[in-house]
């Protein structure tokens, strides 16, 4: 059977690297990061958080060749900072306005054709704000890990024909279905790898990562931001972000690693093209 490296023509054995940006939108601070890490650093991709204050301004920003998925959201984590859906959707509304700030306090009340028309929107507005939409990626995992909406995340990955992002380190029995062979089945594309950790702060991670690539395609993923009082104000993980930005922008280690891993850095885009050309074979 073709490996997804294969797919993209590469051999078989190739360490290929995706390393993505998530939160552009979700303030400016993370906009001018994740802008930086794209144009000036290692970046090769990004999504997008549409529902959120600032994605109007980071579509704005972003170049037409710039690699850009929707981070889908149904979750606002911030205490203080809010955003909501995009969408008549009661179901996803907290108790103190915006999205529910957890996963589990979604999951207990989120009804799933809500979700479905969400994040349709989702999508349908950054491609009305001239994104070309490479990916899917759910904030937080949010619809990644429950059947009933993983349903959901799959049809409108049918639907648009984009890749998405799937952890490789919960395994089917973890997650109580098998969430990647029902992709695959679909003929929906994912990276072979990704690493289930979203905690603020990635330098380790990172060089870990690349210090110990499996062949096929590794997507690795930071979450950049400059400095600034604001994003200091919207989180106490915000001194986490700023370092990544420095991790994929002025780190000389870094590059050094990827160099040494004999790793290929692509993007989402070279995912979606070998998905739409399978899709029309």
């Amino acid at each position: 059977m073709e490996t997804l490296a294969e797919r993209l023509g590469y051999p078989a054995d190739a360490r290929l690297v995706i390393i993505s940006c998530d939160d552009l939108g979700s303030c400016h601070a993370a906009n001018e990061g994740v802008l930086a890490a794209l144009h000036h650093g290692v970046a090769t991709c990004a999504s997008l958080m549409v529902p959120a204050p600032w994605a109007r301004h980071a579509a704005v920003r972003c170049s037409p060749t710039d690699d850009i998925g929707v981070h889908l959201t149904l979750n606002c984590e911030h205490p203080t900072y809010r955003w909501g859906p995009i969408t008549h959707a009661p179901s996803l509304h907290s108790g103190e306005a915006g999205f529910p700030r957890s996963v589990d306090d979604l999951w207990e009340h989120a009804d799933p054709e809500e979700v479905l028309r969400e994040c349709r929107a989702q999508i349908e507005r950054a491609l009305a704000w001239d994104i070309d939409v490479t990916h899917l990626a759910p904030h937080l995992t949010a619809i990644t890990l429950r059947p009933e909406f993983f349903d959901v995340y799959l049809e409108l990955a049918v639907e648009f024909q984009l890749p998405i992002r799937l952890p490789s380190t919960i395994t089917k029995d973890q997650a109580g279905f098998p969430f990647r062979d029902l992709a695959s089945s679909e003929g929906v594309v994912f990276p072979d790898h990704f690493d289930h950790d979203w905690r603020a702060g990635s330098r380790d991670r990172v060089y870990d990562a690349i210090e110990n690539l499996a062949p096929g395609v590794t997507e690795i993923h930071v979450q950049p931001a400059i400095d600034t009082p604001e994003v200091r104000a919207i989180t106490e993980s915000a001194q986490g972000w700023i370092d990544d930005l420095a991790l994929v922008t002025t780190d000389a280690r870094l590059p050094e690693l990827i160099a040494a891993s004999g790793a290929i850095t692509i993007g989402y885009r070279a995912l979606r093209d070998a998905m739409r050309a399978g899709v029309s074979e």
